[in-house]
């Protein structure tokens, strides 16, 4: 076998690897859609958004009321969110997927976390 056989072989690993990741953390967060969200805020339940989008992504647009903390500070800052440890904080990215990875980090702290599936794109 040569070397550029193994070196395609290992990337198709760890490809598969990643996408096998990612829905396995998706299937142990809980996923809302947009309209699961609104209607959660609009019933004042007990919910907290986190946009963890670049400070650029969120001077675009941003839903109204959300906490910003960018996905590369999130590690950093999480005590900032102890105050949030009887809501339920519903992650949001522009796509779902960089919220996807918040929620998991925040589970993993002991939060209750939710992701907004789609994102902000979705919400708009």
């Amino acid at each position: 076998m040569s070397a550029s056989q193994i070196f395609f072989y290992v990337a198709i690993v760890i490809v598969v690897a990643i996408y096998v990741r990612q829905f396995l953390i998706k299937r142990s967060i809980v996923q809302y859609d947009a309209g699961s969200v609104s209607a959660k805020l609009q019933a004042k339940e007990n919910i907290v958004l986190l946009d963890v989008r670049t400070s650029a992504e969120r001077s675009r647009r941003h839903i109204p009321g959300s906490i910003h903390m960018p996905l590369h500070e999130l590690k950093g800052r999480i005590s900032e969110l102890g105050k949030f440890k009887d809501k339920e904080i519903v992650c949001y990215c522009q796509s779902g997927s960089r919220s996807l990875s918040a929620a998991n980090i925040l589970k993993h702290q002991g939060f209750r976390v939710a992701n907004l599936s789609g994102g902000i794109s979705s919400w708009m």
